[in-house]
């Protein structure tokens, strides 16, 4: 061969070898990407024209798909107070894709799950046309009603959580203010834009899951924990006694720390963990919680989920007890300020763990998978997370909540169960004592034999401002949903 012919040969395997692979590229390194991108409208065309799976809670459907005769065969519809359940169901758009249960369980929805390959298979050789499955969740709507109508009737910024606590089944998830994502399902391209902008413009952030996607200062909320430190570790009992003086300074500093509007700890000089814990004075917890020691704490917190990384399947922001470098540190963390801060889901967590004799179970929001056909892909089976504190501890604690509940302000109470429960006034901002603390309850009922624990927070003292409390503002919300929950039970 000479060398013009040799040099063409080389130029033309050159070029072949190009094109396979830039083919190998697009059609295996960049094909998700490619087969991804909103602006791909055979994907969106192939995507919508296949019937997507039902989101349903209880038998209420939240999520489904109807036909329509435009160019895309089904619109993704929320039929069922869409607000009340967008924290949970989040969206499915053409041009923003998806979010909550409607991303973290996409592959089962629109068919593709390995699950569904044999009814794929069916569907092809019976030339019907292909489905996605279905999608049953834990939650109560009576509950999610009522916790929505709870935040909403009082204008409040917040969010509820209830668990089951012998399961972790999610019973409620609410977080407000909301939004209705059948504004972004639309096909109307205009219209889902306008809607997103809107939404990400508002100040009150409505997309925002408050429940799993936001921590706060769980306040005295978070006493629990170092309770639960103190009496697992055998550093004190309910009867001993800690300082009742208004205010203390920190250890090493010249910061002063004081209860809840500068009162002493009852009528004496020394109160009892007992009177501390129902009264919630904070420098009788400072002093606990030095006498924990930062270690004990931490070890404490991360038995009851504290700075787990986990998803219910949607992802939940960490929890985190912060830094401790000192006692200073260590005593303003234990009344649940400085860098603690909670997820509304974790901290209904602690009080399901304290109902269930300090088991901690895994909290889940799925409760089945179904084909298309409704047949049983999965079903989820409870989860112990392991002993957090042990079942004496447990009882110790349900006592010292029932007499927290017994001097809780707020409206609700029901005669017809005992709840035990802990408040929470968290300070925040950079200016806390001239800015509305967040309100706190976390609580189970009945107290004796626990059904249902929950966390509610209302953000910025609700209507309350300065003057608000967990009692006040956040225990009336917990309690109607505690009452929807175990209404004739």
């Amino acid at each position: 061969m000479n060398t013009p012919l040799r040099r063409v040969a080389i130029a033309v395997m050159l070029m072949i070898v190009a094109l396979l692979l830039n083919a190998t590229y697009v059609q295996v390194i960049k094909a998700d990407d490619l087969r991804t991108d909103p602006r791909n409208s055979r994907v969106l065309l192939d995507e919508y024209s296949r019937q997507r799976g039902q989101i349903s809670a209880g038998g209420t459907v939240l999520a489904n798909s109807v036909a329509t005769e435009d160019r895309y065969k089904y619109l993704r519809t929320y039929p069922s107070s869409p607000e009340a359940y967008a924290p949970v169901t989040g969206f499915y758009s053409m041009q923003y894709r998806t979010t909550g249960l409607e991303r973290a369980e996409d592959s089962v929805l629109n068919g593709s799950d390995s699950h569904l390959f044999g009814q794929r298979l069916v569907d092809m050789v019976s030339g019907r046309d292909p489905r996605g499955g279905n999608v049953l969740t834990t939650l109560d709507p009576a509950m999610q009603q009522v916790a929505y109508d709870q935040l909403t009737s009082k204008g409040y910024t917040g969010s509820v959580v209830a668990i089951e606590p012998s399961t972790g089944r999610i019973l409620t998830m609410v977080s407000t203010p909301s939004y209705d994502p059948n504004q972004l399902s639309s096909h109307d391209g205009a219209h889902g834009t306008q809607t997103w902008e809107a939404l990400n413009a508002d100040p009150r952030q409505p997309m925002l899951n408050r429940a799993v996607s936001q921590t706060y200062p769980p306040g005295s909320t978070f006493k629990v924990v170092v309770t639960a430190a103190a009496l697992a570790n055998n550093v004190a009992t309910p009867e001993d006694q800690f300082t009742a003086a208004p205010n203390i300074t920190l250890p090493g500093t010249a910061t002063t720390l004081e209860n809840y509007n500068g009162s002493n700890c009852g009528s004496g000089q020394s109160a009892s963990l007992y009177e501390a814990f129902r009264l919630s004075c904070n420098t009788a917890f400072a002093e606990l919680g030095v006498k924990v020691g930062a270690a004990r704490l931490k070890d404490q917190a991360a038995a009851l989920g504290i700075g787990e990384n986990r998803a219910i399947p949607i992802p939940v922001a960490e929890s985190t007890v912060g830094t401790i470098p000192d006692n200073a540190a260590l005593a303003q963390s234990s009344i649940g300020q400085r860098d603690v801060a909670l997820t509304p889901l974790d901290n209904a967590v602690i009080a399901a763990t304290v109902a269930n004799g300090g088991v901690r179970m895994e909290p889940h929001l799925i409760d089945q998978l179904q084909g298309p056909d409704l047949s049983e892909l999965s079903k989820t089976k409870p989860v112990s997370l392991g002993q957090a504190f042990n079942a004496q501890v447990a009882s110790s604690l349900t006592n010292l909540m029932i007499a927290s509940e017994e001097n809780t302000a707020g409206g609700g109470k029901s005669s017809r169960y005992q709840i035990a429960s802990k408040t929470g006034t968290a300070e925040h901002g950079s200016d806390p004592r001239n800015t509305p603390p967040h309100a706190w309850y976390i609580a189970f009922a009945p107290a004796q034999n626990p059904k249902i624990a929950i966390a509610v927070i209302v953000e910025n003292g609700g209507d309350r401002a300065l003057g608000a409390t967990g009692g006040k503002v956040a225990a009336p919300i917990a309690r109607a949903v505690l009452d929807a929950g175990l209404r004739g039970g």
